[in-house]
Parts: C-alpha cells; structure tokens; sequence
C-alpha cells in the first residue's frame, strides 16, 4: 500500500516537470538577462560608452577604438598596418573610409550601401537588440535549450525590424549571453557568423564581456576581441558621427613655359 501511494504522488511531480520547462518564456529570460547585467536603472544610466582594445588575426594585432551614444549613434576605428578603417553611424545615415577597399585604397569617406547601413543600425544600440525589443519594433522567440561548449543555455532568436536575424545563448545559471550567432547580408551575400562572449567584468555597475572571438560559421578562422579599456558616459561631440567632407582636390598648377630664344644664325 506504501509503495502505491509513494507512486501516485510521484506522478505529478514528474508530470509538471515538463509543463514548468514550457512554461519559460522569452520575456522572462530577457527580464532575468537584464538583471544579471545590472538592472535596468543601470543600463539607461549609460549614455555614451568609449571601448578599447586590440583585434588579434592569428599572428597580426589590430588596436581598435569604439565609441557609442544614445540614441543610436556610433563610431569605430580599427588601425591595421598604420592605416585606418573607420565605420560610424549617427542615427540616420552611415560612412566608411576603407584604405583596402578596391585598387589601392579609398582614403575619402563614403557613404554605406543598403546592406551596410542595416548592420551600422545593430552597432549604434548601445543596449543590445533584447532590451525594449517589442518598442523597437524587433521579434523574439524562445527556442529552448542548446549545449554551448558543453553547458546548457536558453536559446532566444531575434528577428531585427530591418530583416536581420541573431540567435543569442542566455546561460541557464548566470543569463549572460554566453553566444551570438547572426545572419546578416554584405554586398548581396548572406553571411553567418558565431561568436562567443566571456570574460565578464562590471563596468559601471553594469556586467560587460570583455573578451569575444568570433568567425564565419563553419569556418575554423577566428577573430579574438580582447577589451582592454572601458571608459562610462565620457564626453563625445556629436560632430564625430557625422561624415566629413571629402578634401578637395589640390588645384593643378599651370606650368608655363619660358620663351624660346631663337638660335643665333651662323654666319658663313
């Protein structure tokens, strides 16, 4: 009789086990990712945001400067062999200066296309695509769970208002992102890349990972981000976003030939 009864009770138990599982929703992940960085309070006292750091490439190291603003803007520069590459967005429209973008370089800014524009959108939210999703006109599914280098993480897939996708891996213990995976288009062509986050450090009362390493999807190729620098709400002028005029071309100097004297006739 014991044992029956020890059994009927049992079966709830495991049966609402999977009902708690399902029961889990993106909202209340995102509310739990939100507190694991520091609270919303903390997050919206963050107006502008200065990052340093250096971009390893196997053997070769690029140091890189990113600064963010609110409401939408954003400035990088990344320095290879003594040269810059320069992306920046204020909130409307985006530029480039690209010195190994075709034959021999572009050292005047341009304006980015279309597929460039949508990715300079992502990089000037300087809370990230789940904070206040819904009021920026973003969807997001849960998926369930899915092992990330051997440890469990809840699965949440955003569907960004301009059409690109990002999968982000929230861990079951921390809610930290732990990894990104998205997909995105560059000059006509759909691009997957993954990254892994860690490494995290508090940065202004707010949890920031300061080391990512990301690559194309199925690709043993990987770019290493080390943060080595963090600077919270410094002063950033508005000017530094918006795209400079292109330097006029020095004026072409008309050379203007001496006289010619005509030779001395030879006297015979």
């Amino acid at each position: 009789m014991t044992r029956r009864l020890l059994h009927l009770i049992a079966l709830p138990i495991f049966a609402v086990a999977p009902l708690m599982a399902q029961a889990v929703t993106a909202d209340q992940l995102i509310a739990k990712n939100v507190e694991a960085m520091g609270g919303m309070a903390k997050l919206k006292a963050i107006k502008s945001i200065r990052i340093n750091g250096k971009a390893s490439f196997g053997p070769m190291e690029a140091p890189f400067v990113m600064e963010q603003k609110r409401p939408a803007s954003f400035y990088q520069d990344v320095t290879v062999q003594n040269m810059h590459l320069i992306e920046a967005y204020d909130g409307k429209s985006g530029w480039t200066i690209n010195p190994f973008a075709g034959y021999g370089g572009k050292k005047d800014p341009e304006l980015m296309d279309a597929d460039g524009l949508k990715n300079a959108e992502q990089q000037g939210d300087i809370d990230g695509p789940l904070v206040d999703y819904k009021d920026k006109g973003h969807k997001v599914e849960y998926l369930g769970k899915e092992d990330v280098e051997g440890s469990p993480a809840h699965k949440l897939k955003v569907t960004l208002k301009n059409g690109n996708t990002q999968t982000i891996f929230l861990d079951v213990d921390s809610f930290l992102a732990v990894k990104q995976a998205s997909k995105r288009v560059v000059r006509g062509t759909e691009m997957e890349t993954e990254t892994t986050l860690g490494d995290y450090k508090e940065e202004g009362g707010v949890m920031m990972p300061h080391s990512m390493e990301t690559g194309s999807k199925g690709r043993p190729e990987k770019q290493k981000l080390t943060i080595e620098k963090v600077e919270i709400n410094p002063t950033i002028d508005e000017a530094k976003f918006k795209m400079p005029e292109k330097k006029a071309e020095p004026a072409s100097e008309t050379k203007v030939e001496p006289a010619k004297t005509a030779a001395p006739e030879k006297k015979g």
